[in-house]
């Protein structure tokens, strides 16, 4: 079989049926008036390389790689942005003059929607809460756009300040903006203020004492659904003037995606808007 007649993309990971990808995709492509077949592929730990091998092999044009399988993905490739090589994880891959690339568009997404809701990152003191793979593959995106003050806090210090030398080690000037510690490590005042754990998933929030945010401040939780997160909740009880969740950052990461792959840039306020529509139901 050959996809060499529709631009044929795809979604890897495991589970995988609950994946949104498809949608926004083939939403997009309608949008550029593109002809694209998007689908999700199920894999296991034993079979993934062997999937991704395949895949491209037969003409596809781009694959998104979610849980467990963005470090993998990252193993596996050849050539890596910046953004991938910092997180040592990929969620985008695709094959260019014989070499599978690999990019991490989740800092870009985020930095995208965190513009969209009026918070350019630029010279705004940033709290990141959470030292695993959802804060590494944000953190340059977020330095990039100019943040003024940078703090990553995690339940255990040391994962933060490791983080903290990986980002100096990579660009020294980075140092000043930088900073690391626990979670009680929280005063100052913040306009914005991100949860890259999982918590919200077990409906918790990450942090157990108030938080001292700005007159024009956003607090924004990674995770997404059909109601306010528990750490959004909170936020508003210490002061956001603003709560997001992360669908727009997905639908934004996607975009991202679907540019490198065919060159042009959706806009993904209509898809969050039917998505948003969709999973409020």
């Amino acid at each position: 079989m050959s996809f060499r007649t529709t631009l044929h993309c795809a979604v890897i990971g495991n589970p995988i049926a609950h994946s949104r990808s498809p949608e926004i995709h083939h939403a997009f492509a309608k949008q550029c008036g593109l002809k694209v077949q998007y689908e999700r592929m199920l894999a296991d730990n034993n079979d993934f390389a062997d999937h991704v091998r395949a895949f491209f092999a037969q003409g596809g044009k781009g694959m998104n790689v979610t849980v467990p399988f963005k470090e993998k993905a990252f193993a596996l490739a050849t050539q890596h942005s910046d953004q991938a090589q910092l997180a040592g994880a990929a969620n985008t891959l695709w094959m260019q003059d014989g070499q599978l690339h690999a990019c991490n568009t989740d800092g870009i997404g985020l930095v995208s929607d965190l513009t969209r809701l009026g918070f350019d990152p630029a010279n705004k003191r940033v709290l990141l809460i959470g030292a695993g793979g959802a804060a590494k593959g944000v953190l340059l995106p977020l330095l990039n756009a100019g943040v003024a003050q940078l703090r990553i806090i995690n339940r255990t210090a040391a994962k933060a300040e490791a983080l903290v030398e990986q980002m100096t080690q990579h660009q020294a000037d980075y140092a000043s903006r930088l900073e690391a510690g626990d979670l009680q490590h929280i005063a100052g005042q913040w306009d914005i203020v991100i949860n890259a754990t999982s918590s919200s998933l077990t409906q918790q929030s990450p942090i157990a004492q108030p938080i001292a945010f700005t007159a024009h401040s956003l607090a924004y939780d990674m995770v997404y659904g059909p109601k306010p997160t528990p750490f959004m909740e909170a936020c508003s009880s210490y002061g956001a003037s603003q709560c997001a969740d992360g669908l727009g950052m997905l639908v934004a990461q996607a975009a991202q995606s679907f540019q490198i792959w065919h060159g042009v840039l959706p806009d993904t306020t209509p898809v969050l808007n039917d998505l948003r529509q969709q999973i409020t139901l």
